[in-house]
């Protein structure tokens, strides 16, 4: 399982990847692993400004549907335009071509309180 240590996790299995003052949002290995085949990925968020852990969209796969949250505050700026013609992207490249979001980030010291690639690994291994 791939979990890069260069981001940030939540205990949803959300990652997010931080540059400058706005950062990328996604879902993990172990949560596309989880969700099966990916067929729609649902985000009418754009232009909002959501709270931590509130929802940004939702992922439908083969087997479910599952909501996405926000791992930090922020606003929406951008969703992953492949995503809309190949939600599969999620489950082939969940931290490169198959990021959700773009966010601005309204705190950044809510950071702080995800968990890095080694607590995530733990947590999921547990």
């Amino acid at each position: 399982m791939n979990i890069p240590d260069n981001l940030k996790y939540t205990k949803g299995h959300e990652w997010i990847r931080v540059e400058g003052d706005e950062a990328f949002v996604g879902i993990s290995d172990y949560a596309q692993g989880e969700l099966g085949d990916i067929v729609f990925v649902e985000i009418e968020t754009v232009g909002e400004t959501l709270d931590k852990g509130e929802a940004f969209g939702t992922i439908e796969a083969v087997k479910t549907v599952s909501d996405v949250y926000m791992p930090v505050a922020g606003e929406v700026l951008e969703v992953n335009p492949a995503l809309e013609n190949t939600p599969e992207v999620v489950n082939k490249d969940p931290y490169g071509e198959g990021w959700m979001i773009r966010i601005s980030v309204k705190d950044p010291s809510e950071l702080d309180d995800l968990m890095d690639a080694e607590a995530y690994k733990k947590m999921i291994n547990a």
